[in-house]
């Protein structure tokens, strides 16, 4: 009976590192520091907040403002400064990192109506972008 809870015992500290492990393998922060992602790039889709989100609190916990040029990134550090080029135009701005998403397939980052309109036309809606870590 006692090599029996031994092992039990065993067993469910090796199955809480298990747990332990793998849920930190699934953190959404990267372990990088902003300064380490100087350089950063990647292409893909960006889109804009709808009205509806102004003022509501970000994952940062700034409230969102579509007059601030802020951006949403699945990964990237807050307070990451990104350089988000229109492929098509070439027309640039710089966002700051202060939320997450999007969470739509293809799309790489979410900007707020000012930084969006500073690249392209909010008619369109999604446009082709390439986005590079500054700061």
């Amino acid at each position: 009976m006692r090599i029996a809870s031994k092992i039990s015992f065993i067993l469910t500290l090796i199955s809480i590192l298990l747990l332990l492990s793998v849920l930190t393998g699934c953190s959404s922060v990267p372990m990088k520091s902003p300064s380490n992602m100087i350089g950063y790039k990647e292409s893909g889709k960006a889109s804009f907040y709808a009205m509806k989100y102004q003022f509501r609190q970000t994952a940062s916990g700034e409230r969102f403002n579509q007059y601030s040029d802020t951006a949403a990134h699945k990964t990237l550090p807050f307070g990451a400064k990104v350089k988000v080029t229109n492929i098509k135009n070439g027309k640039s701005v710089i966002v700051k990192i202060n939320d997450r998403g999007p969470f739509i397939k293809g799309r790489i980052i979410d900007l707020s109506r000012s930084a969006f309109s500073a690249i392209g036309h909010l008619d369109s809606g999604v446009i082709e972008v390439e986005i590079e870590v500054i700061k």
